[in-house]
C-alpha cells in the first residue's frame, strides 16, 4: 500500500506492521540551508500521519513487543552511552509506566516508536547493565544524540509539555480526551477538536557594516551569558516584521536586509525559532530595554573569539540554533565559555 508522508517522502508498506517501510524520498537529499543540519532539526523516523486514525493499527503496534517507548518527563529522557556515543533508552511497551500515550512514527525496517508522558519520576530499572543510564534534558542531549534519536526526544518532548499543559477545553473547561496516536485532543462535551500548538519565534544574526555580531544579555541572565537577539512573532505579524520590530524594541538597532536563514523546533516550551540574518545602517547607538535587556555589544570576530577564551562570556549551547547562528557568522566551531547557560534553573 502506497502513502503519503506529510514530510513529502512516498512509502511503500508490505504489510500492516512487520514489512520493512521503504522510503523513496531519500531525507540526505534535504536542503539544509546555510545553517546545515540543526541539532534539533534532525530525524531518521517517518511521523507516519496516515496512521493516527487506524485505530487497529496503532492498538497492533502497541502490543507488538518490537515496538519502542520512549518515556518522558519535564523534557527529559534517559539516556545512555555506548561505544562512545549517547543513545536514547527505549522499554517496550509493556513496560511503559502510565501517562500519555503518543504515537512517534514507523523507522524504515518497520518499528513503531511511541512516547509517553510520565508521571513518575525518570529512574533506571535497577539492572546492572543499566548502571550508567540517567535522565538527560533535551537541551544538554539534543546535539549529542544521533539523528534518529534527536528527532523521536524533539517530537516526544513537545507532544508531552502540549498534554501535560492542554487539558481542558477551552471553550467550555471539560477534560479533553487524547486521540489514541495522541496528536489531538477532543472536548466529550461539544466535540471540538484541538491540536497542538506553536509559538513562532525569530531569532536573529544582526551584523553592522563592518560585519560586527550583536549579542545581548537577557535582564534576568547571569553575568557572562550572552547570545543573539530574540522574540516572538506577534499575531497578524510577518517573521521579518518581527525581526525589526524585535532588534528595534530592545537594543534601538534600526536593521534591514532581512534573510531568511533556516528553522529549529524549540519544545521548551513549545517555540518554533526561525533564523533570520538582518543588517544595520553605521552610526547608530545601541539603548537596551532595562526590562528585557540587560547589555549589549558588537563583537568582532577577534573579539568575541578573545571574550570567550578569557571566560569573560559563554555563548549558547551546542542544541541550540542559537549557537548555530553565531557559528555561521564567525566561520568555525567555537568553545562554550563559562557555564552560565548549564547551570540550575537554566535548563
Amino acid at each position: 500500500m502506497l502513502s503519503l508522508s506529510r514530510r513529502g517522502g512516498i512509502f511503500l508498506d508490505n504489510n500492516r506492521l512487520g514489512g520493512r517501510r521503504v522510503s523513496v524520498f531519500d531525507i540526505e537529499e534535504f536542503d539544509d540551508g546555510p545553517l546545515g543540519r540543526l541539532a534539533l532539526s534532525r530525524s531518521a523516523v517517518d511521523r507516519a500521519t496516515e496512521r493516527r486514525g487506524d485505530t487497529a493499527w496503532l492498538a497492533e503496534a502497541w502490543a507488538d513487543p518490537r515496538s519502542r517507548v520512549l518515556v518522558v518527563r519535564d523534557a527529559q529522557a534517559l539516556v545512555r552511552t555506548v561505544d562512545g556515543q549517547l543513545e536514547l533508552v527505549f522499554v517496550a511497551p509493556a513496560d511503559a509506566p502510565e501517562g500519555t500515550r503518543f504515537l512517534l512514527g514507523v523507522d524504515a525496517a518497520g518499528t513503531a516508536y511511541f512516547g509517553v508522558s510520565s508521571v513518575a519520576e525518570l529512574e533506571p530499572s535497577g539492572r546492572s547493565e543499566d548502571s550508567d543510564v540517567k535522565p538527560m534534558a533535551l537541551r544538554q542531549a539534543g546535539a549529542l544524540l544521533s539523528d534518529r534519536d534527536a528527532g523521536l526526544m524533539t517530537h516526544a518532548v513537545a507532544l508531552a509539555y502540549w498534554h501535560d499543559t492542554h487539558t481542558h477545553c477551552p471553550r467550555c473547561g471539560t477534560p479533553t480526551v487524547p486521540a489514541p496516536a495522541g496528536h489531538l485532543t477532543t472536548c466529550p462535551a461539544d466535540g471540538t477538536e484541538h491540536f497542538p500548538r506553536l509559538d513562532p519565534a525569530v531569532i536573529m544574526l544582526v551584523l553592522d557594516p563592518e560585519d560586527r555580531l550583536l549579542l545581548a544579555r537577557g535582564a534576568l541572565w547571569p553575568k557572562g551569558r550572552m547570545s543573539v537577539v530574540a522574540g516572538f512573532v506577534e499575531p497578524g505579524e510577518s517573521a521579518e516584521h518581527a525581526v525589526a520590530r524585535e532588534v528595534w524594541e530592545e537594543t534601538s538597532i534600526v536593521v534591514g536586509q532581512v534573510r531568511y536563514l533556516g528553522s529549529q523546533p524549540w519544545p521548551m516550551p513549545r517555540s518554533l525559532m526561525l533564523g533570520y540574518e538582518a543588517r544595520a545602517k553605521g552610526g547608530q547607538q545601541i539603548k537596551v530595554d532595562a526590562e528585557e535587556i540587560g547589555e549589549a555589544r558588537w563583537f568582532s570576530r577577534a573579539e568575541l573569539r578573545a571574550a570567550i577564551d578569557e571566560g569573560e562570556i559563554g555563548i549558547a549551547p551546542s542544541s541550540s540554533i542559537a549557537r548555530r547562528l553565531i557559528e555561521y557568522w564567525y566561520g568555525e566551531d567555537l568553545p562554550d565559555g563559562p557555564s552560565g547557560w548549564l547551570l540550575p534553573g537554566n535548563r
